[in-house]
């Protein structure tokens, strides 16, 4: 008898790394600073491009910027930066590794602020995750009141590549939303 194939949303049919990050990471509470981190700075390299561009690149982005060890990545000068912008394995938008940086830098200062980032960053959605039921992704929103707000915010502390649109995708990134289809096998857990 074979194995039963586990339904997913549409989006994560690609292949095999779709799948895994599917059913392992999005829509799933994280509250790791780091990885929370990690993932502000990939869904703002990912403006413009598609998520699977960027995810085929993780692995490149985490060696090319120290595992996204913010206390070094706000250190990075000229130099670093320049280097950056030569490496193949990344996207090489000068704006966006700019914007690494700088969110760096503005991420230690929340985190000096609030204590984590975790504590400020799940502050939008009252630290508990929202379950959404939406029956296609058609229904999902690109952005919502609360991503708005989150973006106003994130902006005026100084990150970059913040729009709402990103935050809400960095939303269902860190599992703060979980837009899990109907019929998808996570949104019955």
């Amino acid at each position: 008898m074979g194995t039963v194939e586990k339904i997913r949303c549409g989006w994560a049919t690609k292949d095999k790394l779709y799948q895994d990050y599917h059913d392992h990471e999005w829509g799933t509470p994280n509250h790791d600073d780091h990885t929370l981190f990690e993932m502000l700075c990939l869904e703002g390299a990912q403006a413009g491009l598609s998520w699977y561009t960027v995810l085929t690149k993780r692995e490149n982005y985490r060696k090319a910027f120290d595992n996204f060890d913010a206390h070094k990545m706000a250190k990075y000068n000229e130099k670093k930066i320049a280097s950056l912008l030569e490496n193949p394995g990344i996207i090489r938008n000068k704006l966006k590794v700019n914007a690494f940086v700088t969110n760096a830098k503005a991420f230690l200062e929340v985190q000096k602020e609030f204590g984590t980032f975790d504590r400020y960053i799940w502050s939008f959605v009252n630290h508990k995750p929202i379950r959404n039921h939406f029956k296609s992704m058609s229904e999902v929103p690109a952005k919502t009141a609360i991503s708005d707000a989150m973006s106003k915010d994130l902006l005026k502390r100084g990150f970059k590549f913040v729009g709402s649109t990103i935050c809400y995708a960095y939303m269902q990134a860190v599992g703060m939303v979980n837009d899990h289809v109907a019929d998808c096998w996570k949104s019955k857990k």
